[in-house]
């Protein structure tokens, strides 16, 4: 019954890759890769073999004992999940013996199982009850006895029945509907990696049991949902579900969260989402999710969204709902009014990393094509700018090297500064499971991840470096694998240009580089340094995957060409298993870039003062583009603030909270005279916004996504946008109230656009996507189906470039007054400013940012857990609580962003990359106090955010 209202067919066991085998199932010839089990083989021949603990998902278990086959030669009845295909084998799946076994079997589950089926969450998609009709069972002889289902038993209370668990907000656990197929406890272990479920008792005692028998929330339990995935009842289910009903028809879509970009099948019953389950032949994924993308999708329904646009005269007006002519009308006069007084160069735009490519791209056209400048920006400017930056140094382009499935073939890793489990949770998964299986890790960072913590992992080293010292870490490396001969020669002498090698070399090979050398500024061992470097030279398939922890800093773009470095001295580009992999943290941050939302680069990454470039857009726009950059961020709130700059248009972004020095940006936007909001929510900006346009959430969207793996996935709508327009179109519109005479009437046309201008999407299309899932670009003449390892032959720039990476310690200092260095990054449950997962029941896991900080510094200052503290620099300071852990080394302190009422950047610098301007978040020398609560200036804040968003009655 669930392939028919769903149609996801399970083909039992995992496929497999191999020479081909060919067997004979009741009376048909199959051919196979050897390794494939029976069960499989009979699948792929259209033959389904009643099967209960058995997952396509998860390695063969052979405990529910349904799948007997029979095999000629063989005796007994084995188990088809468990039993490899072999030459000649022939095998018959339905006898009267196996029959028979098979309803006896299910006769023993049925005979403890509540026979509730009418009301039952799960009815119509309970694989037990698609199981029992399977086999033909018609009646159950046993008789009433002792179960685990019943409330009561005829001699009271039931000591073996437990209740439902209901103590995660997403899905329930009934216990009394459970049959120990062990699929959740094989999902939690084989697919999440976080060994939370364990099967307790033995025989008929046996339960599924979180934790230490605790509930679900207090456990270890991540909420992923691939125990509720992989369970074949209604023991573990959503709860949208049991609320809502049985889904009755299915939408493929593209998360919204981080970018490793997910691919779900939206469960819609109507256009109400009933569950989102992740797809199996997701590329990205591989049918596995994350509690964000899982289960945190409610904040598109939620009350806090604004619908109707608004406008205001001063940022002091309360707002006043208006239609869609009217605000457009005003918004046009303002910024015409702006141009006409202050230039052309006097607005610009923010384009968004959570939007499509097809909406950023019409952004930044906007601000090209109609406003005739290129001020336009994207959230890449402060978390990976550096990467576009370094890369397209040292290799040619602006972009990682490899698809994630390379990860299955690396064989030790290098992870700096980033937190997988936290950021990139799917990712982390896979990762974690290549290192159960051997592969080691080389994590460098100053706090302790999880990633260490890995269950059954091989070798690991922990390299616990001190905050900005990133470049001389790396550069430290590199001096041991060249000092030690164990660059790769060969690869060096075919793949990177000679010169470049030669000084880098001279460069390098300076005794103040080795890492006896730097131990004092960096706090790593010169011994563990040198462990690292070996093990990463001599470890076979070496990757390389790095965060924001990379980036954001005064050093990024050095710290980016540092990482290419390392992997061309090694020879690890070029193949499957290695790579240098940047772990972007918003769902498009890639293709935002790719789209040209930068001042200096057009769609494709072409320098504006390319003449070629140019007239490509020049000859498909019918406008003159002008070959001047335009204004960074940074650059745009300093010339706000200075009087010449005076519009700006946001779509959905929040600046206010994510960016830096937050008292310097609020200063520059509350000193334009028209800045424009296009968000779901009225976020921290819109406090100084004039006009507020409401914008779709990624269920109402119809476009694509660029992942970080370059991987472009098609968004389909599965509902229509609430305000009334698509994103796409409310742009458009804007475009031609002030004479942009622009005629889209699909997204496809717009990718058709892209593909049209831009060279590494030329063969992307609507149609492709929809016929291959997804491609990774470059997709064109070249590669018609896309590239999902880069660099193979030679580099995109002809020869890898070696670049000098000296270490120049950053300005921000620690002394008296400020003694710690402060660090920042985010938590599994929530997602970048909060705006979506704040409005989720994910705030249960995390209602508030913290302050982690060693026992030893909070002894010295007699801070306990949970106390309030004050965290000043010389930018600023919040309150905010305090927790006490040794996961940060004593110096350092760590927190998130996640939250408006901590506003966590009030205290960060102005410090920014020396290439990029990408903010310097990662260092910021502070001192930490105990404090009473909130400060005056988070008091102050609070009373003007809830001024900015009064909005004006409707019949007003």
């Amino acid at each position: 019954m669930k392939d028919f209202i769903i149609p996801t067919k399970d083909m039992g066991t995992p496929a497999k890759h191999g020479a081909p085998v060919t067997l004979t199932i009741d009376g048909m010839e199959i051919t196979v890769p050897a390794g494939t089990s029976v069960m499989r083989a009979a699948a792929e021949a259209g033959i389904s073999v009643p099967k209960l603990c058995a997952s396509d998902m998860l390695d063969a278990f052979g405990s529910c004992r349904l799948c007997l086959v029979e095999i000629e030669g063989m005796r007994g009845t084995p188990a088809s999940c468990t039993t490899p295909v072999s030459p000649g084998m022939k095998v018959k799946t339905q006898t009267e013996s196996l029959k028979t076994l098979r309803k006896g079997v299910m006769e023993l589950y049925i005979s403890d199982h509540p026979l509730d089926c009418l009301t039952c969450a799960a009815n119509g998609d309970c694989e037990l009850q698609d199981m029992a009709g399977a086999v033909g069972l018609r009646d159950v002889r046993y008789e009433p006895g002792e179960n685990h289902f019943l409330r009561r038993a005829a001699t009271g209370t039931n000591p073996q029945y437990m209740p439902i668990d209901d103590s995660n907000p997403y899905f329930s656990y009934d216990p009394a509907k459970c049959i120990v197929c062990s699929r959740c406890v094989r999902a939690c272990e084989e697919v999440q990696g976080t060994f939370a479920l364990t099967i307790s008792g033995r025989g008929f005692d046996s339960r599924v049991t979180a934790g230490m028998n605790e509930s679900f929330m207090a456990s270890d339990c991540v909420s992923c949902g691939a125990c509720v995935q992989a369970c074949p009842t209604a023991t573990l289910i959503e709860k949208s579900v049991t609320a809502i009903g049985t889904p009755e028809r299915v939408v493929k879509t593209t998360c919204a969260y981080c970018g490793v970009g997910c691919s779900f099948d939206a469960h819609m019953r109507g256009d109400e989402v009933v569950r989102m389950v992740p797809s199996k032949d997701g590329k990205a994924n591989r049918g596995h999710s994350c509690v964000k993308g899982r289960f945190a999708w409610g904040y598109a329904q939620h009350q806090d969204r604004i619908l109707k646009p608004m406008v205001r005269e001063r940022i002091t007006d309360p707002w006043r709902e208006v239609s869609w002519d009217e605000a457009l009308s005003f918004t046009a006069t303002k910024l015409k009014g702006i141009q006409a007084a202050h230039g052309v160069d006097s607005i610009g735009v923010i384009t968004s990393s959570r939007c499509t490519n097809e909406e950023t791209y019409l952004v930044q056209k906007l601000t090209r094509a109609v406003f005739g400048n290129n001020n336009t920006d994207t959230c890449a400017r402060v978390c990976h700018s550096p990467t576009g930056y370094g890369l397209k140094q040292t290799f040619g382009t602006s972009a990682g090297t490899q698809d994630f499935d390379s990860v299955e073939d690396t064989d030790v890793v290098i992870v700096i500064g980033a937190n997988p489990t936290d950021g990139h949770p799917v990712f982390a998964s896979r990762l974690r499971k290549r290192l159960r299986a051997g592969a080691k890790l080389i994590v460098i960072d100053p706090r302790r991840i999880d990633l260490l913590t890995t269950p059954h992992m091989g070798a690991a080293w922990h390299l616990p470096l001190r905050p900005g010292t990133n470049v001389a870490v790396l550069t430290a490396l590199a001096y041991v694998i060249v000092t030690e001969g164990l660059q790769d020669d060969t690869f060096i002498a075919e793949r990177c240009d000679a010169d470049e090698y030669a000084d880098y070399i001279d460069f390098l090979t300076d005794p103040a580089h080795a890492p006896e050398a730097v131990e004092t500024v960096t706090g790593v061992p010169a011994d563990l340094i040198r462990q690292a470097a070996r093990a990463f030279a001599q470890g076979g398939n070496g990757a390389i995957y790095y965060g924001l922890g990379v980036t954001e800093h005064s050093q990024g773009s050095t710290t980016v060409m540092s990482i290419a470095n390392l992997a061309m001295l090694t020879g690890n580009i070029g193949r499957r298993g290695v790579g240098v992999n940047p772990l972007r943290g918003q769902n498009n941050v890639q293709g935002s870039c790719d789209m040209g939302s930068f001042p200096h680069e057009l769609p494709g990454y072409r320098h504006v003062s390319d003449d070629t470039a140019r007239g490509i857009f020049e000859a498909a726009w019918g406008v003159k583009i002008s070959d001047e950059p335009g204004l960074r961020i940074p650059n745009m709130l300093d010339a706000a603030v200075n009087g010449s700059f005076k519009g700006l248009y946001v779509q959905g972004e929040d600046i206010l909270q994510s960016d830096p020095d937050t008292k310097h940006v609020s200063a520059g936007l509350a000193a334009m005279d028209c800045v424009i909001v296009q968000d779901l929510f009225l976020n921290e900006t819109a406090n100084y916004a004039h006009v507020f346009l409401p914008g779709c959430s990624f269920l109402e969207k119809d476009g694509t996504f660029t992942n970080a793996e370059r991987r472009i996935n098609r968004v389909r709508k599965v509902m229509a946008p609430k305000n009334g327009y698509a994103d796409w179109e409310v742009t458009q519109l804007l475009a031609n109230a002030m004479g942009g005479n622009w005629t889209y009437t699909d997204p496809s046309q717009i990718m058709d656009e892209i593909a049209a201008t831009t060279p590494s999407f030329a063969h992307v299309s609507y149609a492709l996507l929809d016929e291959m899932g997804s491609v990774q670009w470059p997709c064109n003449d070249d590669a018609p189906e896309g590239t999902p390892i880069m660099h193979i032959d030679a580099f995109v720039r002809g020869k890898g470039r070696f670049i000098r990476t000296e270490y120049v310690a950053t300005d921000e200092r620690t002394g008296p007054r400020f003694p710690l260095l402060l660090t920042t990054g985010r938590i599994l449950s929530q997602y970048n400013v909060g705006a979506q997962t704040r409005r989720t029941a994910n705030s249960e896991w995390h209602a508030e940012d913290r302050l982690e900080i060693h026992p030893h510094d909070a002894e010295n200052r007699g801070v306990k857990e949970g106390d309030w503290v004050r965290l000043a620099s010389r930018a600023g300071d919040t309150t905010l609580r305090a927790t006490l852990t040794d996961r940060v080394a004593p110096g350092v302190v760590y927190t998130t962003f996640h939250h408006p009422d901590t506003q966590a950047n009030v205290v960060t610098t102005d410090n920014s990359d020396w290439a990029t301007n990408c903010p310097e978040y990662k260092v910021t020398a502070v001192q930490v106090l105990p404090s009473n609560g909130p400060s005056e200036w988070q008091k102050d804040y609070a009373a003007q955010a809830e001024a900015a968003r009064r909005i004006l009655p409707a019949a007003e």
